[in-house]
């Protein structure tokens, strides 16, 4: 067993050729890209930067990143990102988590044809929260919010869902040209019962509109939670880390057992809230990663109504009309390459030796 800590990327270089033995048929171009990238992350194969020390003059080279969004060396600066951004369409509200979960039996047809299924998946989601904003007695709003698309279970099987963060507010557009802002009082947005039954029949016939061949038996009852999740920045900053977060986080990866080649990771049980373990042989377990990489292009994160990127100048209304103001943005400084004969900071002294694919 390992005592140093286990990486993903080395798993991947160890586990490759038994995952290709096992699993060649159904690997796709995008997932051996996704596997390859993380394995070579910050290998050089991606290039390297000649960094220049001021002090004493000394050279080294610093080693480029994959940037695949799939790489768990590579989600900080993506989590962080989505902060600064949304700090800046923060709102002195209280927030809301809905998830929208695909069923059971859809899955499988998701995996097959995710660039058509998951399109159909959000278009209903949005529907979905715009019509229960424009019906709510309180509100008769259009709302705003932001979608992110997760397809893992904790134990890492294929669960494809959704998670929306929604302001409790939303504008009223009722009496043109005049736009109005209505606040939600309280910590209660929806009935997730509601909201499933809607999305049900919105997501099944956004499915047959994209031509997709449905089972003949549907369930009746689908799932969809909402939940209060605190206000401003503090909600945000929870939701940053729970909605960026990887497949798997390398600090959940607790054992790779060598002889018997297996592979151990952690995670939270939902229900108990205590962290349980689960033991894979290596190829099964790469299997698992697998199965979470989407296919280039595919957007993963989506913005509506007021906080969609072209509705900049309505928000900045709605924050001057609620006479708020964002926190102020800090850029954060990147941490210095250390020179490794003095330990001064470095800087660069040339251009990089090859890009980065896109992931």
């Amino acid at each position: 067993m390992t005592s140093s800590p286990v990486r993903l990327a080395d798993l991947v270089r160890i586990g490759m050729p038994a995952l290709i033995e096992h699993y060649a048929s159904k690997l796709t171009a995008h997932q051996r890209n996704a596997l390859r990238s993380i394995a070579d992350c910050r290998t050089g194969a991606f290039g390297a930067t000649a960094m220049l020390c001021s002090d004493c003059g000394h050279v080294q080279a610093r080693m480029r990143s994959c940037g695949h969004r799939s790489c768990p060396q590579c989600q900080h600066p993506t989590t962080s990102a989505w902060l600064e951004r949304q700090q800046a369409k923060l709102l002195p509200v209280e927030y809301f988590m809905a998830t929208f979960t695909l069923p059971s039996c859809l899955r499988p047809i998701a995996y097959r044809s995710p660039t058509t299924v998951y399109p159909a998946f959000f278009a209903a989601m949005a529907a979905t929260l715009k019509a229960f904003g424009l019906n709510h007695p309180k509100l008769h709003a259009d709302l705003g919010f932001c979608a992110v698309l997760h397809t893992h279970s904790r134990r890492l099987e294929y669960h494809p869902h959704l998670h929306v963060v929604i302001p409790g507010g939303g504008i009223d557009t009722r009496e043109r040209p005049m736009r109005l802002w209505r606040k939600l009082e309280g910590r209660y947005l929806f009935n997730g019962f509601a909201l499933a039954e809607v999305f049900r029949a919105k997501c099944i016939d956004a499915l047959r509109r994209a031509g997709v061949s449905l089972p003949a038996m549907l369930p009746q009852k689908w799932v969809v939670h909402c939940e209060h999740v605190g206000q401003g920045l503090s909600a945000l900053k929870y939701l940053s880390r729970y909605l960026y977060r990887g497949v798997i986080s390398e600090r959940d990866l607790t054992d790779y057992d060598e002889k018997r080649q297996t592979v151990t990771f952690r995670y939270r049980n939902a229900k108990t809230h205590r962290f349980e373990r689960r033991t894979l042989p290596i190829p099964e377990f790469l299997w698992h990663i697998a199965l979470h990489v989407l296919p280039k292009g595919l957007q993963r994160v989506r913005h509506y109504g007021f906080l969609h990127g072209n509705a900049k100048r309505l928000l900045s209304l709605v924050q001057r009309v609620l006479r708020f103001l964002t926190p102020e943005h800090r850029p954060r400084k990147p941490t210095p390459f250390r020179c490794s004969a003095c330990g001064a900071p470095m800087g660069i002294a040339s251009i990089p030796t090859a890009s980065a694919p896109s992931g």
